[in-house]
């Protein structure tokens, strides 16, 4: 394939992705925003294979089919409920694939490269090194506390803000003896980029390691962030403009997402970045900090009958719905009600779930129609007007605390205010905190009821009375 040609198929590919993020940014157009990402994929995949500096098909060809075929089984096996371990555990390749580029780019053949374009192409390789180990080992702590063999507490060193800045003052040094320094062979010497990958890989795990398990869901989107960075610095390396644009973009829309969510949780992005909160999922509450009142349990029959009554509900999704996969039997409850009259629409808080997202994947996988599914934003002030609220499987995102309780660890973020309505409807398997560590209040207030037992069978159960 002609130069020419490979370029004008790597402006159409960048089109294609930057139409791609703009149909991901709504549900009713991320189907189509999907397969744009994917032709635009492939278009860059086939235009680089068919490059002229492209000599030897063999083993790319054989890395193609092997790569795919992996890629393949696990887009077929993995369950909604490991997407955002799946995503986690793909950024830790592409920093992984930055760090190798840095150092083939350097151990490679000459560039023929001198004077301020060599010091700058030095730059991009220390750089691209840097970024790529903080990426990769930081995705890979991100996979362990999201898969659950890592505790999802921070670990809060003492003096860790100091530690970091410690490690990264310590890397610019190695920059300083890297860039515009001759090493054997004509290079600049291997040593100290070495040791900066393995600096910026303690830098990633302490990072991420200092996260707590309420934050989750923004670590996963930094570090999606990070990986494109990463990628768009190995581009630069590679002098290769398309994985620079894809890089870029990926990047800058990582952090702008992260950004919103930050602002929906009232947390300030640096602070969860370098620091985190919580305990780990399922611990007691401090002695004395566990909430005043009474539960009250509910059987599914019962809860039929006040849905039988209600004029308005209204569905928070959790995490414990997606483990349970009962966003199914959950939408013929909706088809159920909506048959006779009553106002059903679910409310999705903006980080439910651990991944951005994940809440509404999992409804859209249900043909939940896309006109009842509302933000956070658009919902909250309608609880008061609402007869009853399911909450299926969430927590820390209907905690009152947040709202009252200035010394809850979750204190300031905004959270679905479902304890307005008439009734609030918890179903869950017992009464373990969530995923923050954090105590709910809600589910002593007055007007709560509590429908324990594992989603899927307690609303198969509603299902079943409802019809009935």
């Amino acid at each position: 394939m002609p130069v020419s040609l490979v370029t004008v198929s790597y402006i159409l590919a960048g089109l294609l992705f930057i139409v791609s993020l703009g149909g991901l940014s709504a549900q009713t157009t991320a189907r189509r925003g999907n397969l744009y990402g994917i032709l635009g994929m492939l278009l860059a995949v086939l235009a680089t294979v068919l490059a002229p500096q492209v000599t030897s098909y063999g083993l790319l060809i054989g890395m193609l089919v092997v790569g795919g075929a992996i890629g393949a089984v696990l887009a077929a096996r993995v369950e909604m409920t490991a997407m955002p371990q799946l995503v986690a555990i793909l950024h830790s390749f592409v920093g992984a694939a930055a760090v190798l580029v840095g150092f083939a780019s350097l151990l490679g053949p000459s560039t023929g490269l001198a004077g301020a374009e060599a010091r700058i192409h030095e730059v991009e390789i220390f750089i691209g090194v840097f970024i790529g180990a903080v990426t990769f080992t930081g995705s890979v702590i991100a996979f362990g506390k999201l898969q659950g063999v890592i505790a999802s507490k921070p670990l809060l060193l003492p003096g860790r803000h100091v530690l970091n800045l410690g490690m990264i003052a310590t890397c610019i040094v190695l920059a300083m003896q890297f860039v515009g320094v001759e090493g054997p062979g004509g290079h600049p010497p291997v040593m100290p980029l070495v040791l900066c990958a393995g600096l910026a890989a303690l830098v990633g795990i302490h990072l991420v390691m200092a996260i707590g398990g309420a934050d989750m869901p923004v670590v996963v989107s930094m570090l999606n962030s990070y990986s494109g960075w990463a990628a768009s610095a190995a581009g630069f390396m590679l002098a290769n403009d398309l994985l620079i644009i894809t890089g870029a973009l990926v990047g800058s829309s990582g952090a702008i997402l992260s950004y919103i969510m930050c602002a929906a949780m009232n947390r300030s992005f640096l602070s969860v970045i370098l620091g985190g909160f919580g305990a780990a999922e399922g611990a007691a509450p401090a002695a004395g900090a566990a909430p005043q009142g009474e539960v009250v349990a509910i059987t599914a029959a019962d809860t039929a009958d006040l849905l039988r009554q209600a004029s308005r509900v209204i569905i928070v999704p959790g995490y414990g719905m997606a483990v349970a996969q009962a966003q199914y039997p959950l939408y013929e409850i909706t088809k159920l009600l909506r048959e006779r009259g009553v106002e059903v629409r679910f409310a999705i808080h903006p980080v439910a779930g651990r991944l951005p997202g994940h809440m509404n994947v999992l409804l859209a996988e249900a043909k939940v129609p896309y006109d009842i599914v509302l933000e956070m934003d658009e919902i909250n002030d309608d609880f008061p007007e609402t007869d009853v609220v399911i909450v299926i499987g969430a927590n820390d995102i209907v905690n009152p605390g947040a709202l009252d309780d200035p010394s809850s660890p979750i204190y300031g973020m905004p959270v679905l205010e479902v304890w307005k309505a008439r009734t609030s409807i918890v179903l869950k398997r017992g009464m373990a905190s969530g995923y923050a560590g954090v105590e709910n209040p809600l589910f002593y207030l007055g007007n709560t009821r509590m429908l324990f037992g594992d989603a899927k069978k307690t609303v198969d159960a509603l299902l079943a009375a409802l019809r009935d």
